[in-house]
This record gives C-alpha cells, structure tokens and sequence, in this order.
C-alpha cells in the first residue's frame, strides 16, 4: 500500500522539466523548426495496431494521456486529467479531467472520448498490440464516465505500478474514431493513406505532410493546451520534421554537415571523437543518459513446429544456447564494439533500470573449453577434421542470424559473434536485413536466430508484461503461447503475475530477482553488453531532458526549442 498511497495524491508541477545545460544556454525562443533524423518509417498513423517504435514517437507527438511518466525521473504527471485521488484499497480512481482541452481539429475533449479510448483498446477485433500490456490478472481496466469531465477507472486487482500504466494509453477521438470501431474496421483507421486532417490528437503536434521514404512533417497543435511557466503557450517548436535515414552513417553525416539538428539514435562510439570536437566548436551537444535498457539480443526460434528445427532439433537445444553464451567473449565485444563504453550482461535488466537490477545475475565467464563439451553433449563435434563441428549425419552444424542492415552497432556485433563461435567450431552466417523484413520473417517463424532488441515501455517490469509472460506477442522466442512450452516459463510467468500484484516493493524486487535468475539460467535470449546511452543534437537545439527510455528525447518535444539560425 505505501507505493500506492505515495501515487494516489501525488500531484506533480506543471512546468516543464529542462536540463541544467539548457537552462544555461538561456531561455527557450519561440518558433523555427526541428529537424530530426529517423530510421523507421511508421506503417500507420493508429498507435493502437502497432507497438513499434516508430508510431509511438508519432502518437507522443500528436496525442495525449491521462497521465505521464517522466522519462527521466519517473515521477508521474498530470496530463488531460488534472489531479486524481484512489479508493483506500487503490482499486477505485477518480480523475479529474481538463475543461480547457480541444482536439487539434477544435473539438471539446471530454470523458466520452477515453471512455471510448478504453473500449477500443480492449475490443477484441481491434486485437491491440498495447492492449494486452493494459490487463491486470488477465482482465481489463473499467473506465466509466461521471460527467464530461470525471472519469473513474477501476482496476481487477491489486497492480504494483498503481496508474502509471496510464502512460501507455493515448486517448483517441470518438468523434472521428467510433464509427470505425462499431463496424469493426478500426485496425483500418488512420492508415497511412488517410487525409491528415483526419488525424486528429491532443499531443502538441499535427501531421502536416508524410513523403514516403523521405520525410514526415509536424506543425504545431494550434488547440494544444499546455503552457510552461511563465503562462506561454506550447510547443515551443512551429515544425518538427522527421527525415528518414538509411543508416547511421548517413545519420552522422547529416548531423555534422548542420543538415539536421537531431539524431535519434544513440552515437555509436565509433562517431564520439568527432561528435566530441564538434562539441567543442559549439556545433554538437553531447547529452549522456545513463547504461542502455534495450541491450541487443540473441534469440533462437523455439517455436516446437518451426521448419528451421526440423532437420535441426539441436537448434532448440538449451546446450546450444549456454555453449554459445559461453563462447561469446563479452568484454572484448564491449571493447571492441563499443570501445569500452559498455558492461558485460547476461539479461535484460541492466543498471539503466535501477532498483529492479539483480547483481548476482553476472554473466557466465568466457569459457571455450566448457562450450564446446556442451556442443558434443548434443552430438555436435568435428568428425572430419576441418575445424567445424558436425551433427550425426556428417552435416556441418550451421545456422543463419538475422540483423539490422545499416545498424553498424549490430553489424558489427554479430561479425564478433560470427568469428567467436567458429574458435568452436559453429558456421555462422549473418543476413542483415531492412527491420520490417526481418520483423516479418520473426512474424512467420521464418528464421533460425535474429540479435535485435527490445525497447522496454518502462523500468517497472510490471508494465512489460509483453515480453515475460508466455502468452504476449514479444515473448520473442516463442511468442503468443497457448500454454507456456516449458516449466521455466511456467514459473516465469508465475513470478511476474505475482510481482505485478504485489504492493509491497521489496517483495516485488525479491520476486523479479527470481525471474531474472530463471531467465539467465535457460538463456532463451543470449545478452553480451549494454552500452552506455549518449545522444547528440545541434548546437542550436534547447530544452533536452534526456533519457534511457525510448523516445530518449522526443519524449517531451513540446518544450525543445531552437535558437538562431541553423548552423549550416
């Protein structure tokens, strides 16, 4: 209950959050536009249909929520609801909404749009990719309206994160969305063909323009109804535009010549000695964030049916796995990779997510010897003496993982892999891949093992259900499980539905730990290192807070701002 009663009355101020470096390069200037380099291109404007990184950043853009977590404090915020209080038993919340709010296109905002929110995001034929990280126990939120401006949600049980789970659920339009979701068509709303001014929000911004494969341009939400301290109206910003890159290195490029003010993902290491000098020349401003959440992984397709098993089984072998992780030198990936700017991990959770890091799950010692008696447990050794090793029937054991193509970190990282495991005997090959290519052949169990990663909502693994439990759709080795495939997942997802209920916080962390070391002890997923999270901007860019959750600085864009000219 203690956790509960500090968020039940907690009432956050409404000024912006603003790094002690911004504040020094003086106060925020109104106007001028935001140019951002971008990897992924949305494949709709619904955030509902579609979990992946690109349509957050537009739904955080142009919608709204009841509340906010802050990205970089995790304290919780008032958003469209201006205070709240809980039943004495947490199960019970009241919100009080905004009477002042419109939807980009001028329409009142009132409790019948998250009521209506809430159905949507629920509904079964919408089958929503954030809808099921929104149950408790299994079941539901309740939202029921009051008036026009109370709305009461209730809770199925007892949930550790008490409302921040909130953050997750942007509220949509009745008034544009609600016929589509009665005649069942709402996956099919706000696809990208749709005229943009249909796309109406909350958020600070409005799409303007969409260029496929080239850019995405939003103008400032003229009914948005924040203001920073001083009683000025947000956004700062009159246009932010995202311009789609290839890859990182156009990426850097493009940030060093003054062709974009912003950077999206993280500077790889490599690129941190010049990003470095042009700091010093007052062109580049370096924001550190903290040790990464989202360190890459190396998944095997552990779907029992899957055809990449089936001439294969050792595949899907545990040894395979504990020889690889043991084959695998981490710090000299950390080194090589990311120049030492990086620690070894053997799972998910790193330092980045504080209090719910475990340090007695450390990362196996590099240890070639043990790995390759692992290989020969499962009938995998080197029967012709051409330094590889070979199944039963002569076959040269191999398998293909699949990578980000233009992800040098990644490309990279999987070189270093490719060439540690053949000290032991294992083929290798690497197949980068576009992301939605690769996306789509994890869809259809179509590989044999993928190192990509997975961005987490929160540090609170109560609000990342959508990995652990063996049911949800990025429990990525084996997704979507009728009934959990093994014993392990089984305690697994016992452990987390517990810790998920549970007020008390150290019983919480205890129960979390203990997931953390039954992962660790089965490695479905295989963790090498988790680099340290530094992002770039242009010199003219103010009012960053960053931080290590995705959008690491998109997430509050309605007070960045710009000031003088661009530095081309």
């Amino acid at each position: 209950m203690v956790a509960l009663a500090a968020i039940s009355f907690a009432r956050c101020g409404e000024s912006p959050q603003v790094s002690d470096a911004d504040r020094a390069g003086g106060p925020p200037q109104r106007g001028g536009a935001l140019r951002v380099s971008y990897r992924t291109e949305p494949q709709t404007y619904n955030r509902y249909v579609s979990a992946q990184t690109a349509e957050e950043v537009v739904s955080r853009l142009t919608q709204a929520t009841l509340i906010r977590v802050n990205r970089a404090s995790g304290a919780i915020e008032p958003r469209l609801a201006r205070d709240w209080t809980s039943s004495a038993d947490g199960l019970t919340w009241t919100f009080n909404l905004r009477d002042d709010v419109k939807f980009s296109d001028g329409t009142p905002f009132t409790s019948a749009d998250v009521v209506f929110s809430f159905q949507a995001v629920y509904d079964q034929r919408v089958k929503s990719e954030i809808g099921s990280s929104l149950l408790i126990n299994d079941k539901p939120l309740v939202a029921r309206a009051l008036d026009e401006h109370t709305v009461v949600v209730i809770m199925p049980g007892p949930y550790g994160p008490g409302i921040s789970l909130l953050d997750a659920v942007p509220i949509l339009p009745s008034h544009k969305l609600k016929s589509s979701l009665e005649a069942g068509r709402f996956r099919e709303a706000w696809a990208l063909g749709t005229p943009l001014k249909e796309v109406v929000g909350l958020g600070p911004f409005m799409i303007e323009e969409h260029v496929a494969g080239q850019k995405l341009v939003f103008k400032r939400n003229p009914f948005f109804w924040m203001k920073d301290a001083k009683g000025q109206a947000l956004p700062y910003l009159d246009t932010l535009e995202l311009q789609f890159a290839s890859d990182q290195n156009a990426e850097v490029l493009h940030l060093e010549a003054g062709d974009v003010d912003l950077m999206t993902d993280k500077v790889r290491f490599e690129d941190l000695a010049s990003l470095q000098r042009l700091q010093g020349e007052g062109k580049v401003r370096l924001h550190p964030a903290g040790i990464s959440t989202a360190p890459d992984m190396m998944w095997f397709n552990l779907n029992r049916g899957a055809a990449s098993a089936k001439d294969r089984p050792w595949l899907q072998t545990e040894d395979l796995r504990h020889a690889i992780s043991l084959a695998v030198d981490r710090q000299t990936l950390a080194n090589t990779v990311f120049l030492g700017e990086a620690i070894p991990v053997a799972g998910p959770i790193t330092p980045g997510h504080g209090e719910w890091y475990s340090r007695d799950v450390a990362p196996p010692k590099f240890d070639r010897a043990t790995a390759s008696k692992l290989l020969a447990s499962i009938g995998l050794s080197d029967r012709n003496g051409d330094g590889l090793v070979d199944d039963a029937s002569g076959r040269t054991a191999r398998f293909t993982l699949l990578t980000q193509k233009g992800n040098s970190i990644r490309e990279r990282s999987a070189a270093i892999i490719q060439e540690q495991l053949k000290s032991i005997g294992l083929q290798l090959d690497v197949v980068p891949l576009e992301v939605r290519s690769m996306l789509e052949r994890w869809g259809k169990s179509d590989y044999d093992a993928i190192l990509f990663a997975i961005e987490f909502d929160s540090i609170d693994p109560a609000r990342n259900m959508d990995f652990w439990r063996s049911s949800a759709p990025f429990h990525v080795w084996q997704p979507r499980q009728s009934t959990p495939a093994t014993t392990w997942e089984a305690k697994i997802d016992d452990l987390i539905a517990k810790q998920s209920t549970t007020l008390d916080s150290a019983e919480r962390r205890r129960l979390f730990a203990d997931a953390q070391r039954t992962l660790a002890e089965h490695e479905p997923a295989l963790y090498f290192a988790a680099p340290k999270i530094i992002l770039a901007t242009s010199g003219r860019v103010r009012g960053i807070t960053p931080a290590v959750l995705p959008p690491n600085i998109l997430w509050n864009a309605e007070v960045i701002s710009v000031t003088g000219p661009s530095i081309r």
